[in-house]
């Protein structure tokens, strides 16, 4: 019997650019792995101003799609995303999980924030009153090494009304972990200073995946920008670790079925 063809669906964070994943992108181009890394509606222009009026059903509406072109090509999709990619990979998790998705994986998934406005933080019930009052939010550098020159990989500002899209959701996306079973690699860093640890908790305690199927994998020197950071060698190579065992696990199923 044929073994089935795995792509992998790639989906970057809030404000990034794809630079922020090329590597693991261009890693499993190397590797002749189908590949699809989506420009999320807002992300990768000249100004954050393209943010502006954009929501998060955009988003995920940005990630169907490319799923679906992926689809046509492949048998099994597993869905990487990395911050609020990760949420967007679990909502499309939640969706086709029993369709082609066969797996995600997570890195840094962005359930709780270092923000003390974001959900689940002491001060997130003042954000509707900050959005009327305060029009953009400055950003902070994401990467260990702060000095390194190179392409930029997020945005240095975001509007407010696009971060409480953003908070909107983390929240809706909490409330959807129990629908969730497929198998996932959960990868975080143990001093990111935009998503708390405790994040992983959240995932890996709230989805209804066998404790069997979920991989857990902490790396101590990363920032938040972990796939262009100075352990990215080692963070790519726990996905593609992952992406490994996913298609050796398909290959062992279709050689014990009898034709």
């Amino acid at each position: 019997m044929k073994r089935d063809l795995f792509g992998v669906l790639v989906i970057h964070g809030f404000t990034a650019t794809l630079e922020s994943v090329n590597p693991l992108v261009e890693f499993l181009e190397k590797l002749q792995i189908p590949v699809s890394a989506p420009l999320l509606k807002g992300h990768g222009g000249p100004s954050p101003e393209k943010l502006r009026g954009v929501t998060w059903r955009d988003w995920l509406l940005d990630a169907e799609t490319a799923f679906h072109e992926l689809s046509e090509k492949v048998d099994r999709i597993i869905v990487a995303g990395h911050s609020m990619g990760a949420l967007v990979a679990l909502n499309l998790a939640a969706k086709y999980q029993r369709g082609k998705l066969d797996s995600v994986v997570l890195a840094a998934p962005a359930f709780r924030l270092v923000s003390l406005f974001g959900p689940g933080r002491p001060f997130h019930f003042l954000v509707p009153l900050l959005k009327v009052f305060i029009k953009s939010w400055n950003l902070d550098v994401a990467e260990s090494d702060r000095n390194k020159k190179g392409i930029p990989v997020h945005y240095t500002w975001a509007p407010t009304d696009a971060i409480k899209s953003f908070f909107d959701l983390i929240s809706y996306t909490e409330s959807r972990l129990n629908d969730i079973r497929c198998p996932m690699l959960i990868i975080h860093n143990r001093h990111d200073q935009t998503v708390r640890q405790d994040s992983l908790d959240i995932v890996y305690h709230g989805v209804a995946t066998d404790a069997a199927d979920k991989e857990v994998v902490w790396f101590e020197r990363s920032e938040h920008q972990m796939f262009c950071d100075s352990e990215k060698q080692k963070v790519i190579g726990s996905v593609i670790g992952f992406i490994d065992s996913r298609t050796s696990k398909n290959a062992e199923h279709v050689q014990g079925i009898s034709i």
